[in-house]
């Protein structure tokens, strides 16, 4: 295969990512926030769209596989980001994804594995989330990751979803080792949404 798609789907994808991140613009004055200027989350976006979308069209040639999955890369690049930003993940852009999620597990065999691990993480999180505010006194586990799980389950079924929860864990722990390290404190916690978004894009690089 030409190593000119992957370059010019990468370029796709700069472009998709620049989409990103005006439309996260546009969702943080819709809920009252304040959009961050710092370079990294304006051009973050473009940038990590553009490696995944070329890295996947290398990996994967120009099939319709590709097509889907670029979309939904899309959707975790934006979940990513704004997590880390503003601590939120959008119901305005889980909602959607979890219909067009359902929509291909449907396509899928059988049918309702999909459906089935949506349920199962979802429930599985949001008991994480209670069993978290009981023990810590706060939130642990925010609704927008119980929604994300329910994502994560429809986009990718059963197994994958286990091995994409088990990447963002451990990208999360390592990442709170080293505030640890860096701070010299236990105090603080971290948003887990931008690696359990992560480990799904790994797990979407991984299936056939």
């Amino acid at each position: 295969m030409s190593i000119l798609f992957p370059i010019g789907w990468g370029v796709v994808g700069a472009a998709g990512g620049w989409l990103v991140r005006w439309g996260s613009v546009r969702l943080a004055l819709l809920e009252e926030l304040e959009p961050d200027g710092r370079p990294w989350q304006v051009y973050g976006p473009p940038i990590l769209a553009a490696v995944a979308f070329a890295v996947f069209a290398y990996h994967m040639g120009p099939t319709l596989p590709l097509f889907e999955r670029s979309v939904f890369i899309l959707v975790l690049v934006q979940v990513i980001f704004f997590d880390l930003e503003h601590r939120l993940i959008l119901d305005r852009v889980m909602f959607p994804s979890m219909v067009l999620a359902l929509g291909l597990s449907l396509l899928g065999h059988p049918w309702w594995a999909g459906i089935a691990t949506g349920l199962g993480a979802g429930l599985l999180f949001l008991l994480l989330a209670v069993i978290g505010w009981a023990i810590f006194k706060g939130e642990a586990l925010g609704l927008g990751d119980v929604k994300l799980a329910v994502f994560m389950g429809l986009l990718l079924g059963p197994l994958p979803t286990i091995q994409a929860v088990f990447y963002g864990v451990f990208m999360a722990g390592l990442v709170s080792i080293g505030f640890i390290v860096w701070r010299r404190s236990l105090k603080g916690t971290i948003a887990y949404g931008p690696y359990l978004a992560a480990g799904t894009v790994i797990v979407l690089f991984l299936l056939p």
